[in-house]
């Protein structure tokens, strides 16, 4: 490990948990509906190629990303499961679509015949319609628009309609009125088709967990793969224990005592009250480890230390309960001994959503990964490169 990276600070992957959350919502779910692994934003900062991995290998059979990128980065590891772009393409890359077999995400007429016109390749085209139930982002709204891209795409002797979807604001709340609504409006949205494609999905990971009877044949496991509740006010109605598969890591390079009156980091915002044993830690916030998290904790050797001063670029400084030797573990989110430090408890002390913390984690923190109870690989992109941050 020391070889792949020579800083210490690190997060690990939990990919026993990725597997154990897929397979776990795969015998939830209807036989007929299969399970698409959302690995966008890096898998949440978790690790694209590694996690596709194991989620295909858990029981989901499709992949989705943000953008064509990161669709391209995965066929680039070897990743030959079908993926579907979830935002915007451009039209003019259609014909890298339809070399790499990527679906795309459709929901404007122009850009179908903008495509259309530029396509010259023989290699089949997929679509996805994305309909706007209520979300208000992307999505057709129309009957006619709807309409008028199905019989383009059906024109078009090498473009075909695969799926069509929508997403839903609010499965993460208690209230369920909206997405009721949206999901009303779902169903009379679909009444505008011609025809039904193959793949109809609405569900992402609250709806997946929540109501495994309103997804139709394929749902979008995203937050919750990663071991996360959607919101935590669904926490306690989800129908299985999420395992969580991020923590995050670091060592103590230097410890010192200070006398009362002595004063720490920029700005000089905190001032020894007492005499303190101090430890400096090298993480910071082009690390991810944002510097409101200023007076939050850490754990180490078992016991929370809290974040003393600013917190730097690359360093940030803890109260340390007693003297400890430079080297000593520091978890900022995982496991010590009783304390545990989730990425719910992150997000909460940020004022924020789970979501946020993994993608926040940057790419210069390496990543090790486990499958086994083994270390399976370790990604240094810094050292690397050539690899997707």
């Amino acid at each position: 490990m020391m070889n792949s990276f020579y800083r210490d600070t690190w997060a690990e992957i939990d990919l026993d948990a990725i597997y154990y959350n897929v397979s776990q919502l795969k015998k939830l779910l209807p036989d007929e509906t299969c399970i698409m692994a959302v690995v966008k934003a890096n898998a949440y900062g978790h690790g694209d190629a590694q996690v596709a991995k194991t989620a295909l290998e858990a029981g989901a059979s499709y992949l989705a990303v943000a953008f064509l990128d990161e669709a391209l980065a995965l066929r680039e590891k070897g990743i030959t499961a079908p993926i579907l772009v979830l935002g915007a393409s451009r039209p003019s890359d259609v014909h890298l679509a339809a070399k790499h077999k990527i679906s795309l995400t459709v929901f404007q007429p122009d850009w179908v015949e903008q495509a259309a016109d530029l396509y010259k390749g023989t290699e089949r085209v997929r679509f996805h319609l994305k309909m706007d139930t209520g979300m208000g982002r992307l999505g057709v709204r129309e009957e006619a628009e709807t309409k008028r891209i199905v019989e383009l795409i059906d024109g078009h002797p090498y473009f075909s309609l695969e799926g069509v979807y929508t997403h839903f604001a609010t499965a993460d709340e208690i209230n369920t009125d909206y997405f009721s609504f949206q999901y009303r409006r779902f169903l009379q949205m679909l009444e505008w088709l011609p025809y039904k494609p193959p793949m109809i999905h609405c569900g992402n990971s609250a709806t997946a967990l929540r109501f495994p009877d309103k997804v139709f044949n394929m749902v979008r496991f995203g937050i919750s793969m990663y071991g996360l509740s959607p919101s935590p006010a669904i926490k306690p109605y989800l129908p299985y224990e999420l395992k969580e598969a991020f923590s995050l890591h670091s060592r103590l390079v230097h410890v010192k005592k200070l006398q009362p009156g002595e004063k720490v980091s920029y700005g000089a915002t905190y001032t020894a009250e007492t005499e303190q044993w101090i430890g400096t830690v090298p993480i910071g916030y082009a690390d991810g480890w944002l510097r409101k998290l200023q007076n939050f904790h850490v754990l180490v050797n078992g016991k929370k230390a809290p974040i003393v001063g600013r917190i730097c670029m690359d360093q940030l400084m803890i109260r340390l309960p007693e003297p400890m030797p430079v080297g000593t573990k520091v978890t900022l989110i995982g496991r010590q001994g009783d304390e545990y430090i989730s990425v719910d408890d992150v997000a909460q002390y940020l004022g924020t959503i789970n979501y946020e913390v993994p993608c926040t984690v940057s790419y210069r923190v390496p990543r090790i990964f486990f499958r086994n109870k083994s270390i399976m690989e370790v990604r240094n992109v810094v050292l690397n490169g050539n690899d997707y941050v």
